[in-house]
């Protein structure tokens, strides 16, 4: 029998609601490992917060690795060191920020270690955001001036409304095609990358590293986001609580959701 790989999205998918791992997941996962079987934490999270849960669920050992940003950043666990990061090209982040600003729109962007906010964005969305995923946040003035490299990923955040973030999203398409790709992570986010990256090129990228027939892989998400890993994945599952788009893109939708173990559900149907 060849190698398994089961690829998870973090949050709506392994995570609860309060952002917590149920024991039937927990048990689950390990009972996976037990077989032999390679999880990866797949997360548009950065990777400090990414890494964090897979520490928490034992994922950081001989063999664990981490796809963050929704597929900027490949880490090597055992190894501890990046094996795969893109980024985006300073000019088109700087475009996309100047068109943030003139229509009001909040965006963040990172640094290796923080989230980074320019002084117009709304300390109370920072706040929000940082809280959730575990990390801080500090100001900078200008992102042409104060980034020490060119960042993986930008971020529009509105907690309030979605229309503002749709007409981005819509400029983005028009005006920056070819330079950068845009999709929703949530009804609050939106998230603008490097062309071409995204969770489910990671998924392909990583198997083909640790020799793993694409065929011998499951992902599991949620969002938009994690279209492009459902379809990747030589078993692609979407759960009871997904958005339309990932269901349809699924090969199996579970019974149960986020909240009641539906990553048990996968593992035992494909791997137990």
């Amino acid at each position: 029998m060849g190698k398994k790989i089961l690829f998870l999205d973090l949050d709506g998918t392994l995570l609860n609601d309060q952002k917590e791992i149920t024991d039937g997941n927990r048990q689950a996962i390990h009972q996976a490992l037990e077989r032999g079987v390679r999880i990866v934490v797949t997360s548009g999270r950065p990777l400090k917060s990414s890494l964090a849960q897979a520490r928490c669920l034992g994922l950081a050992d001989e063999g664990c690795y981490v796809i963050a940003y929704n597929g900027g950043v490949i880490y090597d666990c055992s190894g501890d060191c990046v094996v795969h990061r893109e980024t985006l090209e300073p000019e088109a982040l700087y475009r996309v920020y100047d068109e943030a600003r003139r229509r009001g729109v909040y965006m963040q962007t990172y640094d290796r270690e923080d989230v980074v906010i320019e002084p117009c964005c709304d300390e109370d969305f920072a706040r929000r955001y940082c809280s959730v995923i575990g990390l801080e946040w500090r100001r900078i003035e200008d992102v042409r001036r104060d980034l020490s490299e060119p960042p993986v990923k930008a971020l529009a955040i509105d907690y309030q409304r979605r229309e503002p973030l749709e007409d981005m999203e819509r400029w983005l398409q028009t005006e920056m095609a070819g330079r950068v790709d845009c999709f929703f992570s949530s009804r609050y986010f939106l998230e603008v990358v490097p062309v071409g990256m995204n969770k489910g090129a990671a998924v392909t990228a990583l198997c083909r590293q640790l020799g793993i027939d694409i065929r011998d892989s499951v992902a599991a998400g949620d969002e938009n986001n994690d279209v492009s890993m459902i379809r990747a994945a030589g078993v692609g599952a979407a759960m009871a609580n997904a958005v339309a788009a990932a269901k349809a893109a699924a090969d199996y939708v579970t019974a149960r959701d986020n909240n009641h173990d539906g990553i048990a559900e996968v593992i035992r149907k494909f791997f137990l």
